[in-house]
């Protein structure tokens, strides 16, 4: 990206590039792109199942869908993205039951990051960034409705990451896991640091892992954007709650999942925040 006025903060990219005007765009997608657009809500179809089953200990292969409120069976004619829940208006065919916006609110947002993800790169690395960017989805969902960040995705994100530098950036290796552990240990010792400071929990394990897979795919050097990031958008939002009525106390817990996962994202896709001098 091209650098701001002196003072201001510029993002570094991950990319060859580095001009606006050389991003891929949604006016010159490749076939790879195309195939993205159309799969990625079947993918954020899939994403709704982890994130109701996950928490609940519950298969996410094996077992079949059904109505939560008669438990019939859903058959394919029922689970086709969008399609199926605007024919049935938003309720199941076989009692009536309103099912929610749920499932096409995580088919939405799964296309937003396909969009996203082809109109900045093409091919294989446009799959990467969705790929990346539909798990951290799924932790931030749970996270924001249950408080936990489940090890059974967090954890195989740090492997991910870390193959993912030898197709595309076999030189950041190295730094990569010098980020995972990093982020981890880092996280640790702050969470450590406000128990002692203020005698209870403020940061739980699964942050430091979820940092830890952050650094698997930004490497050390894009720990602290993420982290400050996560921590920007997470005091905007208790802002914005407080504003719209919603009580805010010292001790009022908020997820910093979705934080840092957003934060890891947008470090991923467009580099970590510089600083150019005067």
């Amino acid at each position: 990206m091209a650098a701001r006025r002196a003072g201001q903060c510029a993002l570094g990219s991950r990319r060859s590039h580095d001009g606006p005007d050389q991003l891929n765009g949604l006016t010159h997608i490749d076939e790879a792109g195309w195939a993205l657009l159309a799969a990625a809500p079947i993918f954020g179809s899939f994403l709704g199942v982890v994130i109701r089953r996950l928490p609940e200990g519950r298969p996410l292969a094996w077992g079949r869908s059904h109505c939560e409120r008669c438990g019939t069976a859903l058959r394919v004619r029922d689970l086709v993205p969008f399609a199926s829940w605007l024919a049935a208006r938003g309720r199941c065919r076989h009692c009536g039951m309103p099912v929610g916006w749920f499932y096409p609110a995580v088919e939405a947002a799964a296309l937003v990051l396909a969009a996203i993800s082809v109109a900045l790169d093409l091919g294989g690395a446009a799959w990467l960034d969705f790929g990346f960017g539909a798990v951290l989805l799924a932790l931030a969902w749970i996270d924001a409705e249950h408080g936990i960040l489940p090890d059974a995705l967090t954890l195989p994100l740090i492997p991910a990451g870390l193959l993912a530098a030898l197709p595309f950036a076999r030189e950041e290796l190295a730094d990569r896991v010098v980020g995972v552990v990093c982020g981890y240990l880092g996280l640790k010792l702050l969470a450590w640091t406000y128990r002692r400071w203020r005698g209870r929990e403020g940061l739980g394990g699964g942050d430091a892992k979820l940092l830890a897979a952050a650094g698997a795919w930004v490497g050390s050097s894009g720990l602290p954007s993420v982290l400050f990031g996560g921590a920007i958008a997470a005091l905007l939002t208790a802002l914005a709650l407080a504003i719209a009525g919603r009580e805010m106390r010292r001790d009022t817990a908020l997820p910093f999942g979705p934080f840092l996962a957003l934060a890891a994202w947008c470090v991923w896709l467009f580099g970590p925040a510089v600083w150019v001098g005067p």
